[in-house]
Formats: structure tokens, sequence, C-alpha cells
């Protein structure tokens, strides 16, 4: 089943086409990487799909139904859950405070007293957690964790509205390579198991290619390739462009 369908998404900054004309599609279950260097395009593209900014021209369906003029909070309600680069989480709250404050959010409840808002859907925030490998620490303040364990903190935050599509921006950065390949084993055994669409972008190529279903490689903003991970591999095209850029495939993937 087809989540996301994007047609000839487009924007530009003055004369810079930030995203031009790209299109791509997402199936119920599949990890699809967005990739390409710095200033590529990648996160516009998420921020369009996401309501954060206004697009110029294209089309982006979740479900049947256009997220073109959107705010991000509606597109959230439909179903589509997002990480971000940088964790935001609640430093001084708990964690399992943190999830359930989104729980309340999707509930419609954040207008509770905070008498009654604290004893809001512990158990479902504490089975957010356990999906994500650390319900043993629901009780301790999120300034306390371990980096990798606020990324996991997040993607239980994202999973609070029951996504159908999951929008990540460089899921692992900051992690440690182990933790980086827990995390996303992790999101891929959860997108498959509940049939999440996965779009994600990543510059650890081993993550990328160990992880992914497809891979879209964009530069300066449109797509170059499209594909396997053994296709884009051998991409002549896409083995030029990180080349120039300090070659992130490394030697093997030259």
């Amino acid at each position: 089943m087809t989540v996301l369908r994007v047609i000839d998404l487009s924007k530009a900054y003055g004369g810079v086409q930030a995203v031009c004309e790209v299109s791509f599609s997402l199936a119920s279950g599949e990890l699809v990487a967005l990739i390409g260097p710095n200033g590529a395009g990648k996160t516009t593209c998420f921020n369009l799909l996401n309501g954060q900014i206004a697009t110029d021209s294209g089309s982006a369906e979740f479900e049947g139904r256009s997220l073109i003029g959107l705010k991000p909070r509606q597109i959230w309600r439909l179903g589509v859950g997002r990480t971000f680069q940088i964790t935001a989480t609640f430093a001084s709250m708990t964690v399992c405070e943190n999830v359930q404050i989104a729980l309340l959010n999707f509930h419609g409840r954040l207008n509770s007293l905070v008498s009654l808002a604290e004893r809001l859907y512990v158990d479902e925030a504490i089975e957010l957690l356990a999906r994500v490998g650390i319900a043993e620490q629901a009780a301790r303040p999120c300034a306390v964790l371990a980096y990798g364990d606020l990324k996991r903190v997040e993607l239980a935050i994202a999973l609070a509205n029951r996504p159908r599509l999951l929008l990540m921006d460089e899921p692992t950065a900051g992690m440690a390579p182990q933790e980086r390949v827990a995390l996303m084993r992790l999101t891929a055994e959860l997108a498959r198991a509940s049939a999440i669409a996965v779009l994600f972008t990543e510059h650890d190529m081993d993550v990328v290619f160990a992880h992914a279903d497809r891979i879209i490689v964009l530069n300066r903003g449109r797509i170059i390739a499209e594909g396997k991970p053994t296709e884009v591999r051998a991409n002549r095209e896409v083995q030029k462009v990180y080349l120039g850029s300090g070659n992130l495939f490394g030697a093997e993937y030259a």
C-alpha cells in the first residue's frame, strides 16, 4: 500500500532551487533513505512534507490526502511522525513524562489540570518506552540520560501518534557506531512489525546500506538516482557526487 506519494515537489529561495521537481513514493513497512551532500535539499524536503515551510509547486499526498497547505500539527494528527537531528526532550521531566506529553496531545488532553495530567496515559507511555527498549528508565530525568537513550525517547515520542509514516532527519547523528546500528535495527523492526513507512536522512553510509530498502539521492535539489542499495552503490553519477564532497561512501563504495 502506498502511504506517501510526492510529485514534482519544488521550493526555491531567491535564485537558489533548494528542491526541484522531486518525485517519489513510499509503501507501508518500507524504509527509504534520502541521502546527498550537505546542501542537497534533504532537510528542506522534510520540512515541505512536514508543513514547516510552504511549497512553491508540486504535490504530496499521505494516504491519498494532500499535505500541501496543512500545518505541522494537522499533519501530525493525520499520522505522520517526525524526529529531528537534535533531540528536543524536556530535560527536567522524566522519560515517562516526556512521552505522556505527546500522548496528552494525541488524545486532545493537553489542557488537563497538571494534577490530573501526570496520571494520564502512564501505562501507554511505558508500553511505548518498552517498544524502544528503555522502559526501565521511565522514572529518570531526561537530563541524565546518555545521548543514545535520548534518541530512543525521541523515537517513543514519535510513535505516540500511532504514525503510518515516520520522517527521521539524521536519526543517528551524534551517536556512537554501535548505538547507530542498534537504533536503526530497532527502527526497521518497528516499521515492519507495525507497517510504518519510514523516510530517513543519514550521513553514515554504513547505516544507509545496511537498513534502507531503497535509496533516493539528491544533489542540488534534484534526484540524481533512486533504487536498491546495490543499484545506487554502483551508480557512477552518485559516486562522482560523493567523491567530490569527501567520498562519503569510502573506498569500498568508490
